[in-house]
């Protein structure tokens, strides 16, 4: 099972423990190392949908909850390019999805609402609002005139921070061009959950104007830890002025390893052998004269990482991954505690044939991986059992297209989960279990 190189791993929520998440990944690795076989049972075979849409395994079940060109609530239609999910709990049992559509100025389609933050660009937010019963109840644009809005983070106070994966600005391309933008980009947004009409979108510029990519929060401190997706991406701490209120700003930083100034991480670095590190004030956080933070930062000592992508907090670590990390270029999971200033490498990827970078992942409440994968035919969502066993747990069956934002609801029994094109995003239920032989 050959899996996507696109990205490694881009987290859809933030609160599990790390050791709860690092455990299948290091049991697929040791059986990868000893040559043991990596695939299982998981829930079993899946079976043929009927409507050819989804397959899941026996007893599982799904509903299409919102599609490309639905009409949503506000009189606008549902765009493509579903991304970056996370779910929130809501008034009266309900459940909150936060969506992110991953599109450019050149885009087929677009999110429309009355307040964007570049008329010329066609990505951001709509929010879902779902029942118990798993039925939609609404759904609406909940940001709009953002560039590329592919992953980002929940935040512990209700909100979800949407990431520009893009830095152009309006001397980027001439006038007329079809991905001419009006506004800087490069920035973070907050979409708080409870918003029930388009936000007014504020780029949170004291964050970077940078690639983003993810965004992962420690509610101890309520600093935000931010990854960047380039090959000499840095690794970026936020230290607000008033946690919780990211718009009051505060000072960007980024990580250096200490007695190893300007360290390329791409390789040459031991397994589990913790490095004391400090940070570097980033001088110029937002530079409109060019996609220069992570040169502010390396020019200072700050540690090169290579295509910095998704990030997670759990019991006191950080953990983050970079998709060509590595001896083989095959990725890398890193781990920085904040409590001691250090970090190590954690994962490396080595074998291509079992792992090979797959989405976004997600952690079950029943203690497995869910991956979102990502290649170049079927796609499949695949578990990853505590054991390091690997199972088909869905395909999609109507097209060649990525499944991403994959994000369990807070009571565990719904997986939410789209598929980027043309976009649709499900609701899966059944017979959850924890632990089981795979």
């Amino acid at each position: 099972m050959k899996l996507s190189r696109r990205k490694f791993f881009v987290i859809a929520g933030t609160s599990a423990a790390g050791t709860v998440l690092m455990s299948p990944l290091e049991g697929l690795y040791a059986r990868t190392a000893n040559r043991r076989g990596v695939f299982g049972k998981g829930y079993g075979k899946l079976v043929k949908d009927p409507n050819g849409l989804l397959d899941l395994p026996p007893g599982f079940q799904y509903r299409v909850l919102s599609q490309k060109d639905d009409l949503m609530n506000d009189k606008t239609l549902v765009p493509s390019g579903h991304d970056g999910m996370a779910t929130f709990r809501g008034p009266r049992n309900t459940v909150i999805l936060v969506r992110n559509h991953e599109l450019s100025p050149n885009s087929d389609t677009q999110l429309k609402g009355p307040n964007p933050y570049d008329p010329n660009c066609k990505g951001g937010t709509t929010t879902l609002v779902v029942g118990r019963d798993r039925q939609l109840i609404k759904h609406y644009t909940s940001l709009s005139g953002t560039y590329r809005n592919c992953a980002g983070g929940p935040t512990p106070w209700g909100s979800w921070i949407s990431c520009e994966e893009n830095t152009s600005t309006p001397t980027s391309l001439p006038l007329g061009d079809p991905n001419y933008v009006s506004q800087f980009h490069g920035y973070n947004f907050e979409v708080p959950a409870s918003a029930t009409t388009p936000v007014k979108p504020e780029p949170l510029v004291a964050m970077g104007r940078f690639n983003h990519e993810a965004v992962a929060v420690d509610p101890k401190t309520g600093i935000v830890y931010e990854t960047e997706d380039r090959g000499d991406s840095l690794f970026y701490r936020f230290i607000p002025k008033v946690p919780g209120r990211l718009k009051e700003g505060g000072v960007l930083e980024a990580l250096r390893i200490v007695g190893k100034p300007q360290a390329n991480t791409a390789s040459g670095f031991e397994l589990r052998k913790p490095m004391k590190v400090d940070w570097v004030k980033i001088p110029q956080p937002n530079p409109l004269d060019g996609d220069t933070v992570r040169f502010q930062g390396f020019e200072l000592g700050a540690a090169q990482f290579v295509r910095g992508e998704g990030i997670w907090y759990g019991d006191g670590e950080i953990y983050f991954c970079c998709t060509s990390g590595g001896a083989k270029g095959l990725g890398q999971v890193w781990r920085y505690i904040p409590k001691k200033e250090t970090i190590e490498l954690f994962v490396e990827s080595t074998d291509v044939n079992e792992l090979d970078s797959p989405d976004n992942i997600v952690i079950s409440p029943y203690g497995d991986l869910i991956l979102c994968e990502d290649g170049d035919d079927q796609q499949f969502l695949v578990g990853v059992t505590p054991k390091g066993e690997l199972y088909q747990f869905a395909r999609n069956a109507f097209n060649t297209s990525e499944f991403a934002g994959a994000c369990f609801s807070p009571d565990g029994k719904t997986l939410f989960v789209n598929v980027q094109s043309p976009g649709t995003t499900f609701a899966i239920w059944g017979p959850w279990r924890r632990s089981y032989q795979g």
